[in-house]
């Protein structure tokens, strides 16, 4: 299905949730795994970003993981998973077993540098694996499944880049221990932010939690359906204008799980104002506040990966990608799979039937 002088017709960007969806759907529609789509995963094993998550995390206190599609041929779901054992092993095990039996062509580690216009109204992907081993592969479609892990955003605070103790992001946590006997700040409203609260309770010396905004805690163990199809919805307004993405917690809340409320009777769960400066021994609060702490943990988010693909000129000037059903408004031979309404749970897997299709039905018309 390729056209003259392509490598193959689809090179799927990331083998995370929405990669491997996409990568179903194009099998289901004929496409030949490694032949017609390959598959280019950063990682150095299977998982996604989860292969990169703490520790301490466990399915059931984060947000829920769904299954792939077509997982349930391999017996296996995340439902009934063990959830004694760390989430990002279980999602590692059951991703590879995914992969396995369906065939999957997955080049890791491969870490996309650029997406460029090439000869012939194609594009070349250049990789690499994590050093100086520089691979191309000419494509006639991408779609680009990078998620966020990539870009992990820390705010600017005056004062930052001064403190004289440890400041890690959610991408660097790694298990509550390396905090012992410490006083620690944890900054962010979403899930990470109480799940690093949740952890550090009896380990940290004195952790306190602070906010930029209101934490909204509503009663559901799970997400509201309602709540979450908003969110979506503004997520989708945002990226069809090009606009930067909303968080999906700002516009669902926080689950009050039995553990999320036991922290919140227990006074761990208590969010205090954002501070407004950071000094070398502590950070400061508008109103003179001081408190000396040991670390400063940016449970702050991320941003989408997109630097590969600067070279395409895609981002607007409202600071983000224009997308629409998944397909890039700039460039038709540009798909998003996990951005904007699909960029969490709620929307990935859905979304990979349906860039499948677009992607199927742009190839049909080389």
């Amino acid at each position: 299905m390729a056209t003259a002088g392509t490598d193959t017709s689809v090179v799927v960007i990331g083998a995370g949730q929405a990669g491997l969806s996409v990568a179903y759907y194009l099998k289901r529609l004929g496409l030949d795994a490694g032949n017609e789509f390959v598959l280019l995963d950063r990682g150095p094993g299977t998982g996604g970003a989860w292969q990169s998550r703490w520790e301490g995390l466990r399915l059931g206190s984060t947000h829920k993981v769904n299954d792939l599609p077509g997982m349930d041929a391999l017996g296996i779901s995340f439902e009934s998973a063990d959830r004694s054992l760390p989430a990002k092993d279980i999602i590692g095990d059951y991703y590879h077993r995914y992969e396995d039996h369906y065939e999957f062509q997955v080049v890791r580690p491969a870490v996309v540098t650029s997406v460029t216009n090439n000869k012939s109204e194609n594009l070349l992907v250049t990789f690499n694996n994590g050093e100086d081993d520089v691979q191309d592969v000419t494509t006639d479609v991408v779609v680009n499944a990078t998620g966020t892990w990539g870009a992990p955003f820390i705010p600017w605070y005056p004062g930052r880049d001064s403190f004289a103790g440890r400041q890690v992001h959610t991408t660097d946590y790694l298990q509550a221990q390396e905090f012992a006997g410490q006083s620690v700040i944890v900054v962010g409203g979403g899930t990470s932010a109480i799940g690093f609260l949740l952890e550090l309770e009896g380990v940290a010396s004195k952790l306190t939690w602070v906010a930029r905004r209101d934490i909204e805690f509503f009663n559901e163990g799970e997400i509201n359906m309602e709540d979450a199809e908003a969110a979506v919805a503004k997520q989708d307004e945002a990226a069809r204008a090009g606009r930067a993405l909303p968080s999906i917690v700002s516009g669902t809340g926080v689950p009050r799980t039995r553990r999320v409320q036991a922290g919140i009777d227990r006074g761990v769960l208590n969010a205090h104002p954002m501070f407004s400066a950071i000094e070398p021994e502590g950070v400061r609060w508008s109103d003179g506040t001081f408190r000396k702490v040991d670390a400063i943990i940016w449970a702050t988010g991320f941003r989408p990966e997109l630097r590969h693909l600067a070279p395409l000129k895609l981002r607007e000037k409202a600071g983000g990608v224009a997308v629409g059903g998944g397909n890039s408004f700039k460039d038709p031979r540009v798909f998003f799979a996990g951005y904007g309404p699909q960029a969490s749970t709620i929307g990935a897997n859905r979304a990979g039937r349906m860039i499948a299709r677009q992607v199927v039905a742009a190839l049909s018309k080389l």
